[in-house]
Formats: structure tokens, C-alpha cells, sequence
């Protein structure tokens, strides 16, 4: 058996893990959209790669529940349906619970820094700001990153990779029909409650917070 030198599959695999983040990024940033047929061809025309590295990322991206394969002709962006996007919804809400109830417990335990807190709180004015201009893309992309710091503060590594797949999947499948949110009021007061709850280590009230957070805005 013909041993691969360790530098050669280290590149290999440095090059499958670029394909996969920079493919990831246009799907989720909309570049791609559900439904569009993505062929190993093309990706790699686009990412000025060879259709290796793309192959290895297209599986890793079904795998993610971003694709799926087309009968051997490529991959679909996949969409999530109604009833699908309810269950991502509901495994969302009880990791963000977990999180956000990990995160007060450091807090309580005086594990993270403050300005940790202060880049969470700066998320969530950017979002009560966005949202009122009518900017819904970019207050979703804050809304994304306080709860994905929540999560990050939370030091859960396998809830927060989990959390991201799971965000990915819910921007893909409801970009189409982005529109305002429905009670905004209510969405804003809940980023604040939750992030007094964290700020304050209360454990029990952030999980509780957290979840019905994310229940409320399954719409």
C-alpha cells in the first residue's frame, strides 16, 4: 500500500475545508438559492479549484442538510418544508436554552469577561436598530451573532457546531419570504431580557428566556 505524504493530504484537506466554508458562505448568503442545481464543474470554476476538494465539500455540505444529491447530476440546494422548519425550530430552541443557561452559569461563576458582555449588548441594539430602519437582512445577520456569541459563551463546543448547522439551514429555507417580524417589540424585549438574565447568572431564567425566544419567532 502506497503511503500518501502527510504534507500532501494535509494540503488536500486544507483545500476541501476552503471549498466547503466558501461554497457554505454563498448558499447561506443567498448567492445560491433552493432549488438551483450545483455541479462539481461549475463549483469549481467558480472557487478556482480542482473538482476534488469540491466533491469532498459538496458531501460535507449534504451532510450539513444543505444539499442533497440530484440522481448523480450534481446537488439541489435544499429548502427546508414547513413541517421540518417547525422541528429544526423546536431542536433550536431546547439547544438555545441549554446555552444560554451555560452561559449565566460562567457568568455567575465569573468565567467571562466583560466585554464579552458588551459586544452582546452592542448586538442587540444593531438589531432593534436594523430592524426599525426596515434593514431585515441585516438584522438578521445581528440577530444571528448575538445568539450565535450566547452560544460561544456558553464554552458547549458540540451544542454550538450543532447550532450552527442548524442557523444555516433556517437562513436557506426562509430568506425567500424575509420580511418584517412579527412583533418586533416582543422579539427586542426578549434579546433584553435574555441578556439580563446572562449579565445577572441566573441560570433558570435564561433557559426559559431562551426558549420561548426562539418558539415565539418559529412564527
Amino acid at each position: 500500500m502506497q503511503c500518501i505524504p502527510c504534507t500532501r493530504y494535509a494540503g488536500g484537506m486544507q483545500q476541501t475545508d476552503a471549498a466547503h466554508a466558501r461554497l457554505r458562505e454563498l448558499i447561506v448568503g443567498g448567492a445560491y438559492a433552493p432549488g438551483e442545481r450545483l455541479t462539481e464543474t461549475e463549483v469549481a470554476g467558480v472557487l478556482a479549484m480542482s473538482r476534488t476538494p469540491v466533491r469532498e465539500a459538496l458531501r460535507g455540505l449534504e451532510a450539513d442538510g444543505l444539499v442533497r444529491s440530484a440522481d448523480g447530476r450534481g446537488v439541489v440546494v435544499t429548502a427546508l418544508d414547513a413541517a421540518a422548519l417547525r422541528d429544526t425550530y423546536r431542536v433550536r430552541a431546547a439547544l438555545e436554552a441549554l446555552t444560554a443557561e451555560l452561559a449565566a452559569e460562567r457568568q455567575a461563576a465569573g468565567r467571562i469577561a466583560p466585554a464579552e458582555l458588551t459586544a452582546l449588548e452592542a448586538d442587540t441594539a444593531l438589531t432593534e436598530e436594523a430592524t426599525a430602519a426596515g434593514r431585515f437582512a441585516e438584522a438578521v445577520t445581528y440577530n444571528r451573532r448575538f445568539h450565535s456569541r450566547i452560544a460561544a459563551l456558553s464554552a458547549n463546543a458540540p451544542a454550538q457546531a450543532v447550532l450552527e448547522r442548524l442557523w444555516d439551514q433556517i437562513v436557506v429555507s426562509t430568506r425567500a419570504s424575509l420580511d418584517p417580524p412579527h412583533r418586533p417589540a416582543l422579539v427586542n424585549g426578549q434579546h433584553r431580557d435574555l441578556l439580563a438574565a446572562i449579565t445577572e447568572g441566573r441560570a433558570a431564567d435564561a433557559a426559559g428566556i431562551a426558549r420561548r425566544h426562539v418558539l415565539d419567532t418559529c412564527g
